[in-house]
């Protein structure tokens, strides 16, 4: 059984909600009726209820188990205002109430409240809105102030392994880290390889350099950022300045290292330095490793939001709803009572 199989398994007939703001496009119609159909989940189409029913009927789709809110409509666009309006005392409530006729901040607004489980958009919106609509709306999580992004890689055959889960951050968002916002990176990767890999997570800081095998700048920005994980996160396994087959390769490892290391050769979490480093990482380890890229998948928020690919087809977005809803389910299970 694949990653993807397994984290569908353990959603199945949970009727966990994604809200789904772009509700009048045809892959997120598609992908909609696989989840009902499916039982992986319950899709929530958010925008104008008479335009998905037409886009949906023109498509040949049933709605028949599929929830549609209508913004226009919505008894709980008011609530939603007020709840966003919290802590902004200057916010206009006219401008408010505006904000919540926009399905992408309506939907934002509906994770937060718990009426939606996670949220996933992107097919029609630029990923900056995407992101400043999760800002407004669902807010970043507890000790996290840097969003960021990360792709699941399903790597088949890797050193002996029939396939290999991985988490990649970040390769979609921040272009050139801080050293604090490295440290943020990680330490929400980290939790995400917790819920979707169900591994320790085993995090390497990535650089072209090994522990002092070459001195320069970009090393030693990598290096404070450890140092902040290890202040801020003391019980995370962590480390770096590591190459990548320091990182990955047990046998490198041993060689380049000069005293043991609880990630190195071991790493199931890699943190890139830099957007040109992650975006060329995750790419090269797609088409030249024959890997499964699922993402970017947003992280660092304060419920699950995820962001999609203006290509994404239909078994994407299912995908990423799926890692959407995993995470879901394993932030409800860590409530407490």
């Amino acid at each position: 059984m694949d990653l993807i199989e397994t984290l569908t398994n353990s959603i199945r007939g949970k009727k966990r909600i994604v809200a789904l703001p772009e509700g009048d496009d045809e892959r997120i119609l598609g992908a909609a009726g696989r989840l009902s159909d499916e039982q992986i989940g319950q899709p929530c189409l958010v925008g104008d209820r008479e335009r998905i029913e037409r886009h949906a009927a023109a498509l040949g789709l049933s709605l028949e188990g599929i929830l549609v809110v209508d913004i226009q409509t919505s008894d709980a666009r008011q609530a939603y205002a007020a709840a966003y309006r919290q802590g902004r005392p200057r916010v206009n409530p006219r401008v408010a109430a505006r904000l919540m006729k926009k399905p992408l901040f309506y939907a934002s607004m509906m994770t937060r409240c718990g009426d939606a489980d996670a949220m996933v958009a992107g097919v029609t919106c630029a990923t900056g809105r995407v992101i400043e609509a999760g800002l407004m709306g669902v807010g970043l999580a507890e000790g996290i102030k840097t969003p960021s992004s990360f792709f699941l890689m399903v790597v088949p055959d890797f050193q002996g392994q029939k396939e290999k889960g991985l988490i990649f951050a970040d390769c979609a968002v921040n272009v050139d880290p801080s050293p604090a916002q490295l440290a943020d990176i990680a330490i929400a990767s980290a939790e995400n390889a917790k819920r979707l890999l169900n591994k320790t997570p085993r995090v390497a800081l990535l650089s072209f350099s090994t522990k002092g095998s070459s001195r320069h700048a970009h090393a030693d920005k990598v290096i404070k950022a450890l140092h902040l994980i290890k202040s801020r996160a003391p019980d995370l396994a962590v480390d770096g300045e590591l190459q990548a087959d320091a990182a990955l390769i047990a046998a490198v490892a041993q060689r380049k290292l000069k005293r043991g290391s609880d990630v190195a050769g071991n790493a199931n979490v890699l943190v890139f330095p830099d957007l040109d480093a992650g975006n060329i990482g995750y790419k090269l380890t797609q088409y030249l490793g024959n890997a499964r890229a699922i993402g970017p998948i947003l992280q660092g928020f304060a419920k699950p939001l995820s962001d999609l690919s203006r290509g994404a087809s239909v078994d994407d977005i299912v995908d990423t709803i799926v890692i959407a809803l995993a995470q879901a389910e394993c932030v409800k299970k860590n409530d407490p009572p």
